[in-house]
């Protein structure tokens, strides 16, 4: 493709990729310096003319800019011409009106995931679970196994790499995350919209990072927020524009059961969650949201499209993440115990009963060591082994 964006949370890590593994003879911008952002705003071309080779940082601080790009890519069109990257997602930003269809290629940098931490460059072991015949799941697991983890610990330190790997205990991490959000709602929150009322946001923020893991119900965030329903959604759109917020959308293929539609809500970085809903003591909801975060770097890194969602139906059955690839279905439900029931694999059961051959056996991520099938169609199997 003429132009590549790289997209994701600030901090995540894109300026450092790209001036890092790029560089070379690549002219390099970022939209962070005020002098830079004014020429872009008076005078697009002259960054984005001539004959080099362009790397263009922050964009989102003028997408309009993505004009200029578009006009200079149709008369030159060649690959690797332009190197965005943004702390937005461009493409639900109310403000861009090119998309550059069809000249450009979008990459997500999520936050690093575990095994990134510990210097490998790969996500959990979701391919090989989705391509490995089941009976060799057990070896798959046992082979490829890192060593246990404090998940709480992992939860707390985030994904973003100065706390994860730089920052030396809680108190410090502290100090950084409060920036971190200070920074977000005092210039990067004002880039995408205007917000009137900065301490009605950030209540919000801490009110939803408190609701990890539930069903979005924006009427009812609004009666405990004191905010009315659009600007909740309008709150939580941006949010989810700047990398902070995922909803994970339901399952909602209907076979015989009434199902819930609404999105479960996520949060982007646990450390950024757990560090607005002021608590140090993470819940069995953030165990669910490192394994999203991981899913999520697997997901948009892979060339295949996959999907991931939750199910629960109206009367109380539910899996905490679905995957869906092609024509197969991998449900996964999580639990912090380190020592799994049959009530806790009951669910997965329904799913697999519900859509047949469809559906892969299903894997119950659990805080134990056990790894072994607990049913013909549900194994057990330790968090850490898969991530």
């Amino acid at each position: 493709m003429p132009a590549i964006v790289i997209t994701g949370a600030r901090q995540a890590g894109k300026s450092t990729l790209v001036e890092e593994l790029v560089g070379g003879d690549r002219k390099f911008f970022t939209l962070d310096d005020l002098d830079t952002l004014d020429i872009a705003r008076r005078d697009p071309e002259a960054l984005v003319g001539g004959s080099a080779r362009i790397t263009i940082d922050e964009v989102q601080r003028e997408p309009s800019i993505l004009q200029a790009v578009k006009r200079a890519i149709d008369r030159r069109k060649r690959p690797g011409q332009f190197l965005l990257t943004g702390s937005a997602n461009l493409l639900l930003m109310g403000r861009v009106s090119e998309s550059l269809a069809g000249r450009a290629s979008y990459l997500t940098l999520w936050p690093m995931t575990r095994k990134e931490r510990y210097g490998e460059g790969k996500c959990g072991l979701w391919e090989e679970l989705l391509t490995a015949d089941e009976k060799d799941w057990i070896d798959l697991l046992s082979r490829d196994a890192s060593k246990r983890d404090d998940w709480r610990k992992l939860a707390r330190k985030g994904g973003f790499p100065t706390p994860a790997l730089e920052l030396k205990n809680d108190r410090e991490r502290a100090i950084w995350f409060d920036g971190y959000v200070r920074t977000y709602l005092e210039r990067d929150l004002q880039t995408l919209s205007s917000i009137e009322n900065l301490p009605d946001f950030r209540r919000l923020m801490r009110l939803l990072c408190n609701r990890l893991g539930g069903v979005v119900n924006q009427a009812g965030i609004g009666r405990d927020a004191g905010l009315t329903q659009p600007t909740v959604h309008r709150y939580m759109n941006l949010l989810e524009t700047s990398f902070l917020l995922v909803r994970i959308p339901a399952y909602s293929v209907n076979r015989t059961k009434r199902l819930v539609k609404s999105p479960k809500l996520y949060w982007g970085d646990t450390g950024v969650a757990l560090h607005l809903a002021e608590t140090s003591e993470p819940g069995g909801e953030h165990l669910e949201n490192l394994i999203l975060n991981d899913l999520l770097a697997w997901r948009d890194s892979r060339v295949a499209r996959a999907e991931i969602f939750y199910w629960q139906t109206r009367t109380g059955e539910d899996v905490d993440f679905v995957i869906e690839s092609g024509d197969r279905l991998l449900p996964i439900e999580i639990k912090s115990t380190e020592r799994p029931k049959y009530d806790d694999m009951k669910h997965l059961r329904t799913f697999s009963s519900e859509y047949g051959k469809q559906s892969r056996s299903g894997l119950l991520l659990h805080n134990g060591k056990l790894l072994d099938w607990l049913a013909p169609n549900v194994l057990a199997a330790p968090w850490w082994m898969v991530i």
